[in-house]
């Protein structure tokens, strides 16, 4: 699908246009998404361009993504998609800005795509061209990855709570301690997931705005300025993802050590348990001899003189691990 927007006075306005028609001469963002090869066609044509394909989007080094050709700056960026489905994941997205042109090439429908179409309305005065939609874009996938620190850093406190306050997981007596770190590991996997796209995603968007500010492409300084921003806060968000993913690690190996002492604790009932029933069945297999005499066995009394003992070697020993504290 091809959506062409032109600048008006409440911000850029998309144009209606048929299949055919030709593509008007004040369109300002040219955008692809999914594009058929008759829209790829007609793009390339007008603009004078080559549209790199599905597959050379994908291509991870920086002559492939990043280069300047005929006049055009072609940026690839890896954007992290999906996030509020149960399987994110990691797209690539292509700005190609030539002349007073941009267009976008694209196989998703990011949230921030939409979020930049409705804010360019509220604030046409930020986009007035088309180097300045770029750095709007960009901007917006920015703050959308902001969204995903944030979000992993609320989960991750929220993971850390329940680890540490077991008195919150004690307290809820329907609901068993093996199934709650379960979903706790859960959790901790997706954040980890998201981190990690995050991180991804903020290591290619620093890429290109350095590859950027250093091309030849005539820029307003207002644009650079706005560049220069965006490469600073994605330095400093990719620090902060760095840290949570380190703290991440620690709540994931603290969470496997609260799992390894409540099976420790599990095989130290079972070794209890062990104890105090040895000493009643010693005695017991002591009564249940096949011998002609065995003493008391004949008497009135003998047989709750046994049961006697066998509750007694029992209590002893629970008696005796209650004193040293080991229960």
């Amino acid at each position: 699908m091809l959506s062409v927007y032109c600048l008006a006075s409440a911000g850029l306005r998309r144009i209606e246009r048929n299949q055919d028609a030709p593509l008007p001469e004040e369109a300002v963002w040219l955008d692809l998404l999914e594009p058929t090869v008759e829209e790829e066609r007609l793009v390339e044509a007008r603009l004078g361009l080559d549209i790199p394909t599905r597959e050379e989007m994908r291509e991870i080094e920086s002559s492939s993504r990043l280069y300047e050709e005929e006049g055009a700056l072609y940026l690839t960026a890896t954007v992290v998609t999906k996030l509020d489905t149960a399987l994110p994941e990691n797209a690539e997205i292509t700005f190609i800005l030539k002349g007073s042109r941009l267009v976008t090439n694209r196989y998703v429908d990011p949230l921030p795509f939409r979020r930049f179409v409705g804010y360019s309305e509220r604030h046409p005065q930020a986009n007035t061209n088309a180097q300045a939609v770029l750095a709007g874009l960009i901007e917006s996938i920015v703050n959308r990855i902001a969204d995903v620190i944030e979000r992993v850093g609320s989960d991750i406190d929220s993971a850390s709570a329940d680890i540490f306050n077991r008195q919150r997981l004690l307290a809820d007596k329907h609901r068993r301690s093996e199934r709650d770190f379960r979903k706790l590991l859960e959790r901790i996997g997706q954040s980890g997931e998201l981190i990690a796209k995050a991180r991804e995603s903020l290591a290619s968007l620093a890429r290109l705005l350095a590859f950027a500010q250093q091309s030849t492409i005539a820029m307003s300084p207002e644009v650079r300025t706005r560049l220069r921003t965006l490469s600073k806060d994605v330095v400093a968000m990719s620090d902060h993802a760095s840290f949570l993913a380190t703290n991440l690690n620690f709540v994931l190996d603290a969470t496997l050590g609260m799992i390894n002492i409540d099976q420790n604790n599990i095989l130290k009932i079972f070794s209890v348990v062990t104890v105090f029933l040895l000493p009643p069945s010693v005695i017991g297999a002591i009564f249940g001899m096949n011998f002609q005499h065995i003493p008391t066995s004949q008497q009135p009394w003998g047989f709750w003189a046994a049961i006697g003992l066998m509750v007694l070697s029992a209590v002893i020993p629970w008696a005796f691990f209650r004193q040293r504290r080991w229960l």
